[in-house]
C-alpha cells in the first residue's frame, strides 16, 4: 500500500473529532488556539493544509475570518463539509501539503500545517512540506507546524498501556536499543520525533522562530486523571499548563508539539 493508501485506510475509520472532544484530548486544540489567538488579526487570511474534519478551520471561520483548507482524505472533507455553516467563508479542497501548485505564494497571514507532518517520513519530504508552507504564506505571516514527539509515546504508549511492545519494536528496529530513537514507516502511520530533528528540518530555512510549544504536555499521560477533573480544576490545569509549556525541561514528555515561526 501507499502513503496516502494507509492514510486514506486508517483516516476512514479514526475518531478525530472524538478524540479532541475529551478533556485530555482538548489541551492541544485550546494551546494551539490559545497561541493562533496571539498573532491572528482582523481580516487575516488563514490556510490549513491538512485539515482533517476541520476542528481549527471551522473555530477561526465562525470567529470570522476568512479560511482555506486542504485535506487529502474524502473521508475527511465529507466531515469537514458536513460541518460548514452558512455564515462561515470557508473552503475545502483535495490536496497533498507536499505540492500546493493550487495556491499562489505570498497569500496567507496564518498557515497551519497541522497533520501532514505526522504522515511524512523522509527529510525531503517535510522540509517539501515545510517549504510549500512558507512559501504561501505572506512576508511576515506565521506557521504553525505540528509533530508527534517519540519519548511520549514511548512511556505511555509503551511502557504505561501496552498498547505496543516496546522490546518487540526494538527487535523489529524501528526503536534503537541504545539512544531509544525511532524509526517509522509509512505501514506505521505516525513518524515520532524528537526537537533536535525538527530544528535539523527547520535549520535551511530562513524563518524566525518564535515559540517552540508542548502542545498537550502531559495531559495524554495522565488522561484519566484529567478526564476526571471537574471544570475549575481543569481551567486551573490548563492555567497550569500554559505557563509551563515552553519550559526546555518539559518538552521531552509532550505527544505533540508546535514549532510556530514567522516568515
Amino acid at each position: 500500500m501507499t502513503t496516502n493508501q494507509y492514510l486514506t485506510d486508517f483516516y476512514s475509520h479514526y475518531d478525530e473529532d472524538n478524540r479532541l472532544a475529551f478533556k485530555h484530548g482538548s489541551v492541544e486544540f485550546l494551546t494551539t488556539m490559545h497561541y493562533i489567538e496571539k498573532y491572528i488579526k482582523p481580516d487575516d487570511r488563514i490556510l490549513e493544509i491538512g485539515a482533517a474534519t476541520g476542528r481549527y478551520s471551522h473555530a477561526l471561520a465562525r470567529r470570522g475570518y476568512e479560511v482555506d483548507a486542504v485535506e487529502l482524505v474524502e473521508h475527511n472533507i465529507e466531515v469537514f463539509r458536513s460541518h460548514t455553516q452558512t455564515k462561515e467563508n470557508i473552503t475545502i479542497t483535495q490536496g497533498n501539503a507536499l505540492d500546493l501548485s493550487a495556491f499562489p505564494d505570498n497569500t496567507y497571514d496564518i498557515t497551519l500545517l497541522l497533520g501532514p507532518l505526522y504522515h511524512l517520513y523522509s527529510k525531503k519530504d517535510k522540509q517539501q512540506a515545510l517549504r510549500e508552507a512558507i512559501r504561501v504564506t505572506r512576508p511576515g505571516g506565521v506557521i504553525f507546524a505540528a509533530y508527534v514527539i517519540s519519548d511520549s509515546c514511548i512511556l505511555d504508549e509503551g511502557f504505561q498501556r501496552g498498547q505496543f511492545n516496546v522490546a518487540g519494536y526494538i527487535r523489529k528496529g524501528l526503536i534503537d536499543p541504545l539512544s531509544f530513537d525511532t524509526k517509522s514507516e509509512p505501514k506505521d502511520l505516525f513518524e515520532l520525533v524528537r526537537k533536535e530533528n525538527i530544528d535539523d528540518l527547520m535549520s535551511v530555512f530562513p524563518v524566525t522562530r518564535l515559540h517552540y510549544v508542548a502542545s498537550d504536555g502531559f495531559a495524554l499521560c495522565m488522561r484519566e486523571a484529567v478526564d476526571a477533573m471537574d471544570d475549575d480544576t481543569f481551567e486551573l490545569y490548563l492555567k497550569y499548563h500554559y505557563a509551563t509549556c515552553e519550559r526546555e525541561d518539559l518538552m521531552g514528555i509532550s505527544s505533540h508539539t508546535i514549532d510556530i515561526f514567522r516568515k
